[in-house]
């Protein structure tokens, strides 16, 4: 194994001196370079990781000179590639199990394999935070939060056991208890350094993370972003990223924001301009007078839709903004000074008033505040705004329009049907537009004390009017953090989001996930038998077709305000202006505009309740505050003792059969297609995390472990074992197959022309000895970075994805676990192709496989076309022909 170098730049090793203590630090202008005070803040970023990183074995001084060269560079048509070494990587239960559980394996292989097993731990500081485990199963009652609580140490009582042992058995590692808060706000008022001090080396804080919303940090002028989980155990193994040095949008803004628009409707107007104009694969980085207006929060609202619009950073550089939220979050004064000193000193520090500082961008877009409306986004992607003067008409196009993103296919004689149901004793009505859902929820505006304490004060102002909200409505709240909880009893709001429902129910990512917990039966059975589209409004940053709820077939976001006011009116199709959203106590008609939030008052309420000691009281006792997490007994030593009879927690097959060589090459032959999909297909497609449906594979097998129904619990919690998630892969209710004609996780064996579950088609396919692939239209895995979209193809033998283009992590993920992806050529589609699907596949790759290679592909009826592997970069290559990631990351330990 080649060996680390010396840094050639350890010349720029300077002094500085904080408060009378001595610290170093990169002194990136000793590079004399004029084209440094050129490049994005971002770039800045990147550049200093080189240096300081430069081994000329991972990091070699060309890539230096590259990032550097970035003006240039970043123009090249192929793509110039560069390594980069975060400080840190985070992780949320969800996809930090699987990692641990990978760990887990890793080491028994090693072990298995002749190495030391010590070897595999964190090399890269680690935080996972325990937020995805808890369902909305009670709501709209004072003794929710608790029982949510104890009903997710019930169903989870194994993986919080394995994770205990794995924050004693891993080192470096950090795992932050249940019910402490959602991670990217944990991430945001906590866990950030902003500057790094390690051994009196200061340096910027950077990180991936395994949840695509690891972007929220950007906010707080952290460059980081998600990366799949098993991109995210090769960081944490040591080992760079590596990129694509990306072009840069800057994104202008000017202006003030009108009295009555939110930061929620700024990312809203910002997440569609950005869609329309294309980031996928860049950076975004946020300059101009108008940011001086915006909160930190709001920023931290803005980076956090990131994935929304496609980019792969939405970056906000420190200014005295931050300084001022380092401050208010109780940071410690001398690491605020120590932040301040050394980006001004390596001028990383930001006057967004000075236009001197205005760095060169690829490209520049901009934005007035002051055209920003009240909007939503919906009915099934988050980039499809609606502004609320509208929602009433495009709600109603949407009834009837063709099936699609906008579009449900009812004819027009349903439109207006009216069902009746009983809830309670009581007899209600239900209709398109219904809504049926209302949930304060997710880090994207939980973390906002603008958004959440402008609810408070509109549901002050509701209940003073004498309206309430249906009991029917499943509402609910869970704060990003213990901090929301604090600031929202200090300044006198909670026992009126209380009067509306809107009680605690948890601290983590609930609703947004899918972990929205059971609708009323009665509603269910109305919904199911009557073809309704009925609503889900949310404060979240997803709302993807299956994600919600089953039963919500339009789902919005919407700012906290609008979640409250839509709760209100009980239906999506209303015109605030003319309608009024109830009536009072005496009869009185109430409209929106009479119990809206002025913003002013807003910021005068934020100034007075949101105060460090709040931050100071939640964090201090982050690591120890959940007794049921300090009671539980966990196993201790090196090696995990895997318990055969777990449900949740199972030694992985991925390294069975594993050997020291490299195995060579295998050509693809006679593939039949598993799957032929359509666009933007996104991970919630490919591996749901929600609830695990009565009648599919992987309830069949819970079953047959003697669990009952309730003790399913979801996708996402199971994550830990494979044979769950295998049988999960695909099982989407609204996944579109074209071989089956309607939404539905099934799929045609097509030897024999048999209809059945994907699952069991993979299995009858493997025990014919065929492989398989996938074919698929655009954006293929859009959404969350979710590792187990592409493990769980893996285990269903699926040998390589033809797709017209990927999401970035996705692509990554495949790569990562051995998966080819295949992408037509410009122009081309499998329709344009004449491909049917029912063709048998071959594919032959050369030995001397090379980045952006064309290959033939053949297919049975005698008729070949050419297609782009895409592996991007030479380490996906190397990865690629260890057999995926984490056996290139064994068979390195091992050496």
């Amino acid at each position: 194994m080649a060996r680390e170098a010396p840094n050639p730049y350890a010349h720029l090793l300077s002094n500085i001196k904080i408060r009378d203590e001595d610290f170093k630090y990169y002194n990136l202008l000793g590079l004399n370079d004029s084209r440094y005070e050129q490049l994005p803040f971002s770039i800045r970023v990147l550049l200093e990781s080189a240096v300081r990183n430069c081994d000329n074995f991972q990091v070699k001084e060309q890539d230096v000179n590259n990032i550097l060269d970035w003006a240039k560079q970043q123009s090249d048509v192929k793509g110039v590639e560069v390594p980069f070494k975060p400080a840190r990587v985070i992780l949320q239960d969800f996809t930090g199990v699987p990692a641990v559980v990978d760990f887990a394996a890793m080491r028994d292989a090693v072990k298995e394999l002749g190495g030391d097993p010590q070897h595999i731990n964190p090399i890269c500081p680690a935080d996972l935070v325990i937020d995805h485990s808890v369902q909305v199963e009670f709501s709209r009652t004072s003794s929710a939060l608790q029982k949510n609580q104890e009903l997710e140490f019930e169903r989870n009582f194994e993986r919080f056991v394995f994770l205990k042992w794995g924050a004693q058995a891993l080192k470096n590692m950090l795992i932050v208890p249940p019910g402490s808060g959602i991670v990217h706000q944990v991430n945001l008022e906590y866990l950030a350094r902003v500057v790094f001090s390690e051994d009196k080396l200061l340096f910027p804080d950077s990180l991936v993370g395994t949840d695509s919303h690891t972007t929220m940090i950007n906010g707080l002028g952290v460059v980081g972003w998600g990366v799949g989980g098993i991109e995210a155990e090769a960081v944490m193994l040591g080992q760079a990223v590596s990129m694509v040095l990306p072009k840069v949008i800057g994104y202008r803004i000017t202006g003030d924001l009108s009295p009555l628009a939110t930061s929620t409707d700024v990312v809203l107007t910002i997440t569609k301009h950005l869609r329309q104009i294309g980031v996928v694969g860049k950076f975004v980085e946020f300059f101009g007078p108008g940011v001086q207006q915006l909160s930190l929060a709001d920023r931290a609202t803005i980076s956090n839709m990131c994935p929304e619009y496609g980019a792969t950073i939405g970056f906000f550089p420190v200014d005295d903004v931050t300084i001022g939220y380092l401050r208010q979050s109780n940071r410690d004064e001398g690491k605020i000074e120590q932040i301040e000193e050394y980006l001004k000193a390596v001028k990383m520090f930001r006057n967004f008033m000075d236009s001197s500082q205005d760095p060169v961008f690829s490209e520049v877009v901009s934005l007035d505040l002051g055209e920003v409306v009240p909007s939503l986004s919906g009915p099934k992607r988050p980039h499809d705004r609606v502004s609320v003067s509208s929602m009433k008409d495009d709600f109603h196009q949407c009834l009837g329009n063709k099936v699609g993103f906008k579009g449900f296919g009812l004819p027009a004689d349903q439109h207006d049907k009216t069902i009746p149901f009983v809830y309670e004793g009581q007899e209600y009505t239900l209709k398109h537009g219904a809504v049926v859902i209302a949930a304060i929820t997710s880090c994207t505006n939980t973390s906002n004390p603008s958004v959440m304490l402008g609810a408070g004060l509109l549901a002050k102002k509701a209940v003073e009017a004498g309206l309430t909200v249906a009991p029917y409505i499943k509402t609910s709240l869970s704060p990003g953090s213990g901090v929301v909880t604090h600031y929202l009893q200090h300044s006198g709001v909670t026992p009126y989001l209380s009067k509306l429902g809107f009680d605690i129910v948890g601290y983590g990512c609930m609703t947004c996930i899918g972990n929205s917990g059971p609708l009323p039966e009665s509603i269910v059975e109305a919904i199911e038998k009557n073809d309704l589209v009925c609503c889900g409004v949310l404060s979240g940053n997803r709302n993807f077709e299956g994600r919600i709820h089953p039963n919500t077939r339009a789902n919005y976001l919407a700012s906290p305000l609008l979640v409250i006011a839509y709760a209100l009116a009980g239906r999506v199709d209303i015109d605030f202006e003319t309608e009024p959203i109830g009536k009072s106590d005496t009869g009185k008609l109430v409209y929106l505009r009479d119990i809206w939030p002025q913003r002013a008052d807003i910021q005068v309420v934020e100034q007075e309740h949101v105060i460090p000691a709040m931050f100071k009281e939640v964090y201090s006792r982050i690591t120890t505050g959940n007794d049921r997490w300090n009671k539980l007994e966990a196993p201790e030593g090196m090696l995990y003792p895997w318990d055969s009879k777990s449900t949740y927690i199972k030694r992985p097959p991925f390294f069975e059969g594993m050997t020291k060589e490299l195995p060579s090459i295998k050509t693809i032959k006679d593939a039949q297609v598993l799957l032929y999909l359509g666009d933007s297909v996104t991970t919630d497609h490919i591996s749901p995390a929600g609830s695990i449906a009565r009648d599919s594979p992987a309830a069949r097998y819970l079953a047959a472990n003697g669990l009952t129904r309730r003790d399913f619990n979801s996708y996402g919690s199971r994550r830990g074992n494979d044979a769950v998630m295998a049988r999960g892969t695909f099982a989407n209710i609204r996944l579109l197959n074209k071989f089956i004609g309607k939404a539905g996780s099934r799929t045609i064996h097509l030897p024999s022309g048999e209809q059945m579950d994907v699952f069991d088609a993979a299995e009858r396919y493997r025990e014919e000895g065929r492989p398989v692939v996938i074919l698929a239209g655009k954006e293929y895995g859009s959404g969350s970075s979710r590792d187990w979209a592409a493990k769980g193809p893996f285990l269903l033998g699926v040998r390589a994805v033809i797709a017209e283009s990927y999401e970035r992590i996705h692509r990554s993920n495949l790569v990562g676990m051995g998966i080819i992806p295949m992408q037509f050529l410009e122009g081309q589609t499998a329709e344009s192709l004449g491909i049917t699907g029912r063709e048998t596949f071959s594919i032959s790759l050369p030995d001397d496989l090379k980045t952006g290679m064309v290959v033939s592909v053949q297919l049975g009826d005698g008729r070949s076309f050419e297609a782009l592997v895409r592996f991007d970069t030479e380490v996906e290559l190397t990865y690629f022909r260890h057999g995926g990631i984490l056996n290139y990351m064994i068979r390195k330990m091992i050496e």
